[in-house]
Order: structure tokens, then sequence, then C-alpha cells
């Protein structure tokens, strides 16, 4: 008889606010991960010369997202609904590269 317990321990998953934003603008944010290229759209999309980390990227993108979610929400004429489409794009991806680095891989150990 084993004295070893049968639960296994996971690493923890960063948890990130969701976003409740209307289907077509997630679809297209989906849709749009297929052709992102982080060097040249992350820097464009944050109007920046150097490439931040991820996890210092998504504060930034999530607060912009924020604003223009506002601006969408209002129906403000300088709402602009590419910007929004790739500010979403850059959440998603830099999500996953977030959760990438801080987990380097499946890890399981059995707990005592």
């Amino acid at each position: 008889m084993s004295l070893m317990s049968n639960v296994l321990a996971f690493p923890a998953q960063p948890v990130l606010p969701s976003l409740r934003r209307p289907a077509a603008l997630v679809r297209a944010a989906i849709a749009g991960q297929a052709q992102w290229r982080r060097d040249r759209d992350l820097r464009r999309t944050l109007r920046s010369d150097s490439l931040p980390s991820p996890g210092q990227a998504l504060a930034r993108l999530r607060a912009d997202e924020d604003r223009m979610n506002a601006a969408r929400q209002e129906g403000a004429a300088d709402y602009d609904l590419h910007q929004h489409v790739m500010l979403m794009i850059a959440i998603l991806t830099e999500s996953r590269l977030a959760v990438a680095q801080q987990i380097p891989g499946p890890r399981l150990r059995a707990i005592s």
C-alpha cells in the first residue's frame, strides 16, 4: 500500500479579468490572430519603437481597449473599429504569451 496521495498539483493559471464584447468583434479578433506578427503589429498598435514584454504590454493594451470600448458604447465620432479589432487581437495574443512565459511546460507532481 502506498502512502502517496492521488491528488495532482497543477501550476496556477493567471486570472485575467474577463472582457465582455460583441460577438462580431471577438470573432474578428480571433480570426485576425493568424495574420498577427508581434514585432510589426504590436509596435504599431502601441505606437512604440520598442517591444515590451507580454506582461507589460497587456496592462497598456487593456487600458487602451477600455477607452476604445467606452468610445464604442458612447457612439463617439472618433471610434475606430479597425483599431479596436487590433487591440483585441493584441490582447488575445499577448495573454497567451504571458501565460506561456509563466508556465514553461506541463508539470505534474503528486501532493502527499
